[in-house]
């Protein structure tokens, strides 16, 4: 019988058995991807080990793993499968974020906290919605809560909702109509009015379910309310970095694929496979060199953050926001190497190099986006000149 990881020891121990289980997901992936349905089994999979609970802070009972192992079995489960990475990701984040920061009220934290490990309930925020595009460019939502007594009612759209089809808790922003201010309401899915409509007709990340959750008079205790946005600066989310770590999988499974495709196609105008050919070897030690300074680069930031004071981690949102950008661009640049590599066989439905390519594209709308993040880079830089002549 396989053990569970939060019974496991050791990193390593966890890292086996992550990746014992995740064994099946390409498979899967591809199916799920041609047919557009969501990867119910492999959540299934990875409830049956426990993962959703290894970020449970320790101070509640959990494993409370630091975010340098978090984003190395991310990168595990996306080089699997993309979609179902990028999905529970969020969930592992938002719960490492919430037992560091302790930010709701510890009632509240306990009965998650506890849902997660006993049942593997998952959680993700539901911010986005049509009118105002990305939370990150500070639109204000149009959905509302209302005061009732002792309860509050909400009303709304939401769009993006990653993995909608099996979430247990949403974590809606709401504008309050009473005061104005935006509000964050944690409301399970059994609530009368809360309601998943299959709208995802993305081509890219098809299996995450980012469907829209409709709420209608969806009435929850005073509880609910477990955070008001504050007006002050937004803290650097450490936890973020486990988008990179999608799509460094993504692009770590591109390249297996290619090396393998280039050892066995053997065109009859050379002699041996094209492996062999000095071009494609030049673009395969392209790849690698990417893999290698992005590889480097994401975990590097995941251990400054793990041995960062909350003062220092207060400063590292330029490092952060440059992850991200970075690794995205060279996972994009790395499955455009790996498909000329393929030629036009990569453009067959049968070749998950299409895949990768359509899902990997994808990681350039995630947050923080790179228009953000550079001028965030030109602002630290200009703003650091005097230390850097010392």
């Amino acid at each position: 019988m396989q053990m569970d990881l939060t019974a496991a020891k050791t990193f390593e121990e966890r890292l086996h058995i992550l990746t014992k289980t995740v064994a099946p997901f390409p498979e899967r992936a591809a199916q799920n991807d041609f047919e557009g349905k969501f990867p119910f089994k492999n959540f299934e999979e990875l409830k049956k080990i426990k993962y959703p609970a290894l970020t449970v802070s320790a101070k509640y009972g959990g494993q409370g793993i630091s975010l340098y192992e978090l984003v190395r079995y991310q990168e595990v489960i996306s080089k699997a499968d993309g979609s179902t990475g990028l999905s529970i990701g969020w969930h592992m984040g938002i719960i490492q974020d919430l037992g560091e920061t302790n930010r709701w009220k510890e009632s509240v934290l306990k009965h998650l906290f506890d849902d997660v490990k006993e049942n593997g309930a998952l959680l993700n925020t539901a911010a986005t919605e049509k009118q105002t595009g990305s939370p990150t460019r500070g639109g204000k939502p149009g959905t509302k809560a209302k005061k009732d007594g002792q309860y509050w009612v909400i009303n709304g759209r939401k769009t993006f909702t990653t993995m909608a089809p099996v979430l247990d808790y949403f974590n809606v922003t709401a504008s309050i109509e009473e005061t104005g201010e935006i509000g964050f309401f944690l409301i399970p899915k059994s609530k009368v009015g809360v309601e998943i409509e299959e709208t995802w007709d993305s081509v890219a990340m098809k299996g995450t379910g980012s469907h829209d959750l409709l709420l209608r008079d969806v009435k929850v205790d005073g509880d609910s309310l477990v955070e008001i946005l504050g007006s002050g600066q937004k803290r650097p989310a450490g936890w973020l970095l486990h988008i990179p770590a999608c799509y460094l999988g993504i692009a770590q499974a591109a390249q297996d694929y290619t090396i393998s495709f280039a050892e066995e196609y053997s065109p009859n105008s050379i002699n041996g496979p094209i492996i062999e050919l000095p071009n494609v070897k030049q673009k395969i030690g392209q790849i690698e060199l990417e893999l290698i300074r992005a590889r480097h680069f994401l975990y590097s930031v995941a251990k400054q953050w793990d041995e960062s004071t909350d003062d220092e981690r207060s400063k590292m949102a330029p490092e952060l926001g440059a992850v991200k950008v970075a690794v995205t661009n060279s996972a994009v640049s790395i499955v455009d190497l790996a498909m000329r590599i393929a030629g036009a066989h990569s453009l067959s439905q049968k070749s998950p190099l299409q895949r990768y390519y359509r899902d990997v594209r994808a990681g350039l709308h995630n947050p923080p986006m790179e228009d953000m993040t550079i001028p965030l880079l030109a602002d630290f830089a200009i703003g650091n000149q005097d230390l850097k002549k010392l």
